[in-house]
C-alpha cells in the first residue's frame, strides 16, 4: 500500500526536520545511562527520562515517571536478584489519547546501554555522539536509543501536525533491559498495554516476530584435591581428581544436544533461528599447583518457543539439559558417583507473533510504503518484545540500525537508517490506530 497524500506530509516534514531527529539521538547518547551493576547504582537515567518527559509533554501527551516497587511485579523467573530495586532509575509513559474508534499502539524502548568497555579502543569519547560519513556514532546509537529518538520524533511529528488519531499512541521507555528485563516487566504491572506494540530495536528496518527464550544454567562439577606435584594413587585409592578434566564430559554432552538441535525437527521454527548452548564462564581451582577440587561453568542456552512448557517457562529445556549432563556422567565412574549439580539463575521467555496479526501486517505495510524491503528476519535477540506479547499486547520488533553493531566498540546508527525509521513507526501508528476523517 503506497502512502497517502497525508502520510507524504508527515514523511516530508519529518525528511524537513532529520536534523532535529539527528540532535535528539545526539542528546540522549551524551546522558551515561549503562546497565547497573551488582551495586544497583544509578546512573543518568532519572535526567534521561525527565528529559524525555519535558519533550513529551510540550508535544501535548499525558506523561507519567515513576519508580517502581520491586513487589508490584509479576510473577517471573526473570534474573532479578534478591535486593532488587529501581531507585535512580524510573520508567515513563506517555500518552496521545485517540478521537475514537481506533486500535491502540504501544512504541516501547530501553534507554539503558551496556558498559563502553574496552572504553581505550573507541575513537571517539562513547558518550560524546560524533556524526562521520552518514552515521551517528555513540554508545546506544543502535542498540537503542537511536531507536527511541525514531519513535519520540515520529510522536512529535504526528502532533505538530496535527494528524487525528482515531486510537491511543503510547510511549513507554524503560530501564534495565540489559541486565534484567525489569522495566517492561515494571510497566506491565502498571498497566502499559495495547491492542499491538513495536519495540525499535536495531532491526535494520526489517521486522522481527518474536524471540528465542533464555536460560542460564551453572553447572558444577566436584573433584578430589591433591597436589599436582608428583604421582597419586588412582582415585578409588584415595587419589586426587581433576574437577577441570572432569567437566569437559559435560561439556562434551552439551555440544552433542547443541548440535542435537540444529537438526532435529520438535527444534526448528520457521522465522527464529534453531536454539543453541554457549559455554560463557568458567571457574576452577583453588591453587596452581594443586588439583582443581570443583569446577563451575555457566552457559547461556536458548529456546524455541515450541520448547517451552505450557506454562511459557523453558522447565522442559532445563530437564532435557540435566538428563543429557547426568548420562554422560553416568558413563564416567567419578562422576557416576560424584553428579554434577545445577543451578538455574532466571528464565527469560520465548514468545512469538504471527506474521498476520494486524501489527505485523501493518509494520511490513509502513516499511514497504517507504520503498524498502518488507522483509521478517530470522536474525534475531531478546527483546522486551516477548514481555508485551505474553502479557496480551502482540509485539514486533523494528528499528534503525544492524545488531551487528549493539553492544560494539564504535557503536554506529546510519542516519538514513535513523530517519526511516522514523517514518515507518509515524506510519504503523497512522495505519494502526488509524486517522479521523477531517
Amino acid at each position: 500500500m503506497t502512502a497517502t497524500r497525508q502520510e507524504c506530509r508527515v514523511l516530508d516534514e519529518i525528511e524537513r526536520r532529520r536534523t532535529e531527529l539527528i540532535d535528539l539521538l545526539a542528546a540522549l547518547v551524551a546522558f551515561e545511562t549503562t546497565a547497573p551493576g551488582p551495586g544497583l547504582e544509578p546512573h543518568d537515567e532519572a535526567a534521561l527520562q525527565g528529559y524525555l518527559a519535558e519533550r513529551l509533554r510540550a508535544a501535548g501527551l499525558e506523561v507519567e515517571v515513576w519508580e517502581p516497587d520491586v513487589a508490584d511485579l509479576p510473577g517471573t523467573r526473570y534474573p532479578i536478584p534478591d535486593g532488587y530495586h529501581f531507585r535512580g532509575r524510573p520508567q515513563l509513559v506517555a500518552r496521545r489519547r485517540g478521537a475514537g474508534g481506533g486500535r491502540s499502539l504501544l512504541l516501547n524502548g530501553h534507554v539503558d546501554v551496556v558498559t563502553p568497555e574496552p572504553r581505550e579502543q573507541w575513537t571517539t569519547d562513547p558518550f560524546r555522539a560524533e556524526v562521520r560519513e552518514g552515521r551517528l556514532y555513540g554508545r546506544g546509537a543502535c542498540d537503542m536509543k537511536g531507536g527511541v529518538a525514531a519513535m519520540v520524533f515520529a510522536t512529535e511529528v504526528l502532533t505538530a501536525l496535527d494528524i487525528p488519531l482515531r486510537g491511543e499512541l503510547i510511549v513507554n521507555t524503560v530501564t534495565d533491559e540489559e541486565s534484567t528485563g525489569a522495566g517492561s516487566l515494571a510497566s506491565v504491572a502498571h498497566g502499559v498495554s495495547a491492542d499491538g506494540g513495536i519495540v525499535p530495536e536495531p532491526t535494520a528496518l526489517t521486522a522481527w516476530l518474536g524471540t528465542r527464550g533464555s536460560l542460564m544454567p551453572e553447572i558444577t562439577v566436584r573433584g578430589r584435591a591433591g597436589h599436582a606435584g608428583f604421582p597419586h594413587e588412582h582415585w578409588t585409592a584415595g587419589g586426587p581428581v581433576n574437577a577441570v578434566e572432569k567437566m569437559q564430559i559435560v561439556l562434551a554432552a552439551l555440544q552433542a544436544l547443541r548440535d542435537e538441535w540444529r537438526d532435529r525437527p520438535d527444534t526448528q521454527h520457521p522465522y527464529l533461528r534453531t536454539g543453541t548452548i554457549v559455554p560463557t564462564s568458567f571457574d576452577a581451582g583453588q591453587w596452581i599447583v594443586s588439583y582443581p577440587a570443583t569446577a563451575t561453568m555457566r552457559c547461556h542456552v536458548q529456546y524455541l518457543p515450541g520448547q517451552a512448557g505450557a506454562d511459557g517457562t523453558g522447565a522442559p529445556v532445563m530437564r532435557e539439559v540435566e538428563e543429557r549432563v547426568l548420562a554422560a556422567a553416568r558413563a564416567d565412574p567419578w562422576l557416576a558417583a560424584h553428579p554434577p549439580s545445577f543451578g538455574w539463575h532466571g528464565d527469560v521467555p520465548a514468545a512469538f507473533t504471527a506474521p498476520e496479526d494486524p501489527i505485523c501486517a501493518t509494520a511490513l505495510d509502513a516499511i514497504a510504503a517507504l520503498g524498502l524491503e518488507p522483509a521478517i528476519a530470522s536474525r534475531t535477540t531478546w527483546f522486551d518484545g516477548a514481555t508485551f506479547t505474553r502479557a496480551g499486547t502482540p509485539t514486533i520488533a523494528c528499528g534503525p540500525g544492524a545488531i551487528a553493531q549493539a553492544h560494539a566498540v564504535d557503536e554506529y546508527v546510519p542516519l538514513d537508517e535513523l530517519v526511516s525509521a522514523a517514518g515507518v513507526l509515524a506510519l504503523a501508528a497512522m495505519r494502526f490506530c488509524g486517522v479521523a476523517e477531517d
